[in-house]
């Protein structure tokens, strides 16, 4: 559980950096849940004559880094969510019970409930992180969840209909984010207004409303960072050699609005009534199932609330 320090830093400068927030197993297991996965997915690159045959010794990343340099399609089946657009019965995402341990986590939904209260709604705008090398970035690569992070604020990427709703983010590192690989930035004096956002490559703040005053945010594996979904935050260009992965976590207080209704949402802890936490993984994974197959033959829904017309975007 966070201390009252920890809060009051936290509603003072709109963000809170918490090292050891899960532990090893925790990582471990996400780890080689996403290990499986990934070699799952090569096998089926080689029967489609994509890749050659793994070489002996080949792990996790040295995968990684194939299926990246190769175009294929791996950042999808990653994913803990949809994606914003072009929705089919075949979309891939991931959905396990490593990860939802992580996200369901105690110490997780501890320091959760320091900030917002006992009563906690796993909010869907959640997302995997893996950032590759900058030099090794395509040139038409525009994901903000794969290259570097436009300056942005977490209630300016939700629908209008969370304005009032109280939550948080929880970018959780897998990986040490450093200086070298591209860790967070965080406006050095907390905001308490909506500033405008624009489509540009990635929905980001109008220019005007980039901070100029930021503070870095350097996080190992197994902390993280919280933030007030007012916060201004972007992330530095990975420079490194190798690739960083983290999460993007959000809670909601239970019954607010969580800025996507048309995806699922469960319950994670309620102190007043325990019974309605959802405890089986395969139960959020028909959940989302579920949903892909309703969003595949319905109209588009809109993921932002953006668009060019603005005079900030002119």
């Amino acid at each position: 559980m966070l201390s009252k320090r920890d809060v009051e830093t936290f509603e003072r400068q709109g963000h809170l950096v918490v090292e050891g927030l899960v532990d090893d197993q925790v990582l471990e297991n996400v780890r080689g849940e996403y290990a499986v996965l990934m070699d799952r997915l090569f096998e089926q690159w080689h029967a489609e004559d994509l890749v050659d045959a793994p070489r002996p010794g080949m792990d996790f990343w040295d995968k990684l880094d194939v299926a990246y340099r190769g175009g294929f399609d791996w950042y999808q089946p990653f994913d803990i969510s949809l994606p914003h657009a072009g929705i089919t019965e075949e979309t891939p995402f991931h959905f396990g019970p490593a990860v939802f341990g992580m996200v369901t986590d105690s110490n997780v939904l501890d320091a959760v409930e320091a900030l917002i209260g006992p009563e906690i709604t796993s909010n869907p705008i959640q997302h995997v992180r893996i950032k590759p090398p900058e030099r090794a970035v395509a040139k038409d690569e525009i994901r903000a969840h794969v290259v570097s992070t436009d300056w942005h604020q977490d209630q300016g990427v939700t629908l209008p209909e969370a304005d009032e709703s109280t939550f948080v983010t929880v970018w959780l590192a897998i990986t040490d984010a450093t200086v070298e690989n591209g860790f967070l930035k965080v406006e050095a004096d907390r905001s308490d207004e909506m500033m405008p956002h624009c489509p540009k490559v990635q929905t980001a703040l109008a220019d005007p409303y980039i901070p100029e005053n930021f503070v870095p945010v350097p996080v190992k594996a197994g902390g993280a960072v919280i933030f007030h979904p007012m916060t201004p935050h972007a992330s530095l260009a990975n420079e490194s050699d190798g690739y960083r992965w983290s999460f993007d976590l959000r809670y909601s207080v239970t019954g607010h609005p969580t800025g996507r209704s048309h995806f699922p949402e469960f319950v994670a802890r309620s102190r007043s009534n325990p019974a309605s936490e959802l405890k089986d993984w395969r139960a959020w994974k028909d959940m989302w199932e579920e949903t892909r197959s309703r969003m595949a033959s319905s109209p588009h829904i809109a993921q932002h609330r953006w668009d060019g017309s603005s005079p900030y975007c002119a």
